[in-house]
């Protein structure tokens, strides 16, 4: 059985941690299974959003397998460290939106993966909280670097320090979730999310993540020339000329990702 799945459907990508016996957990398979998938997406130009889910009704994730861990050595335990990290980068890097759907636990790597995300929505019983110090380790794949970018320095500490745990609508009023919503609407509320930022121009989508990102964390100047660059980028594609012929004829453009 795989432990990550991977489906597209409709310029969509739907991605799901399979191993709900084990709260989603990660163990070393499951990090290179997930690392594969996310290559074959970055590379797909007809996949223009994703979702990422856990398998059955628990957890999201509920962060590295424990159970593995207690069987590594030190060599093997930093193995693991270095490519959950890495993997999560590279998610966090893909050119496509892509959107969390916390459907129960997000704890300690499960929760890094949700921080990674453009978008995290949760049902209302979902947890989340990083709560590695409690075993004695530390967030290892960005947790302390992305919350703290998040809702600022002294509340991730907080959050981290005491290895707090917390519910949906506290998580949503720090500004970690864009949105809680009921069991039975967590699919349709992030697909509807992902449909609706899929209506518009694919590269102009991917240009306006990509500077955000990299110019979020730079002096505006720079962030300026970030813009300024990712805007040249769209000015000779087929969608920008798509848009404006549309406008004239007044229909819907119909956009290529060209």
């Amino acid at each position: 059985m795989k432990k990550v799945i991977l489906e597209k459907s409709n310029h969509l990508a739907f991605v799901t941690i399979n191993r709900p016996e084990q709260l989603n957990c990660f163990d070393f398979e499951t990090l290179v299974e997930l690392e594969n998938m996310v290559d074959d997406i970055k590379l797909d130009k007809e996949v223009r959003a994703v979702i990422f889910t856990g398998a059955g009704e628990k957890a999201f994730s509920a962060g590295a397998d424990l159970k593995e861990r207690r069987t590594l050595n030190e060599k093997e335990v930093r193995r693991n460290v270095s490519k959950i990290r890495d993997v999560f980068t590279m998610i966090e890097e893909l050119p496509q939106p892509t959107i969390a759907a916390i459907n129960g636990y997000a704890l300690g790597g499960g929760f890094e993966l949700a921080l990674v995300c453009d978008f995290r929505y949760a049902v209302k019983k979902a947890t989340v909280g990083l709560t590695e110090v409690s075993w004695a380790i530390i967030p290892g794949a960005g947790g302390t670097q992305r919350l703290s970018r998040l809702i600022g320095t002294s509340r991730a500490k907080e959050l981290i320090l005491t290895a707090r745990k917390i519910d949906a609508e506290q998580a949503y009023d720090l500004g970690i979730l864009n949105k809680v919503v009921d069991e039975d609407e967590l699919q349709s509320s992030t697909i509807a999310l992902a449909e609706e930022i899929m209506k518009n121009g694919p590269l102009a989508v991917t240009q306006a993540k990509y500077a955000i990102n990299y110019g979020s964390n730079v002096d505006v100047k720079t962030g300026l020339a970030i813009e300024s660059k990712a805007y040249e980028v769209i000015i000779p594609t087929k969608d920008r000329v798509e848009a404006l012929e549309a406008f004239k004829e007044k229909r819907a453009a119909q956009f290529r990702g060209e």
